[in-house]
């Protein structure tokens, strides 16, 4: 019985892959569990569509990434904070605030966790702040901290 694997199977092969099976270990096994379909041409033909659908979405986010890292490599974010006696910050600059002031100033909505500093800022002065993108791209970008 011919079968397309939907999902990685241990000893048997990966998701994609269209295997020879005996028709007891496929059907009572391998599709009664959903980790494969029976190897028909149509569900064979639906699931190049859809991989090459998925492929084309992966592509799209990709340029879209890299526009945004290239968009913000000579880009620069001006957070105002209070200081203290001694002309240092009152707290450490978050990770939270980075990402809503790029919000707020670029227009780019970034989740908290792509955030990358190397060390907690609490001083004023110009930091490289880097952020992961995600698909191994990096987008960095200067932040200026300034006292009131």
């Amino acid at each position: 019985m011919k079968i397309l694997l939907i999902k990685d199977v241990k000893n048997l092969g990966k998701a994609g892959e269209i295997k020879d099976v005996k028709d007891g270990y496929g059907r009572n096994f391998l599709v009664a569990k959903g980790f494969a379909k029976v190897g028909t041409a149509e569900v064979v033909k639906e699931w190049e569509i859809e991989q090459a659908r998925l492929k084309a979405e992966m592509e799209a986010e990709i340029k879209n990434l890299k526009e945004i890292e290239k968009n913000l490599k000579n880009k620069q974010i001006i957070i105002k904070r209070k200081l203290g006696a001694n002309g240092s910050l009152f707290g450490a600059v978050t990770k939270e605030e980075i990402a809503k002031e790029l919000k707020n100033q670029l227009n780019y909505e970034i989740d908290k966790k792509h955030v990358e500093i190397d060390k907690a800022i609490k001083a004023t002065g110009e930091y490289d702040v880097s952020l992961k993108l995600g698909h191994g791209i990096h987008a960095q970008f200067k932040l200026l901290i300034e006292g009131e």
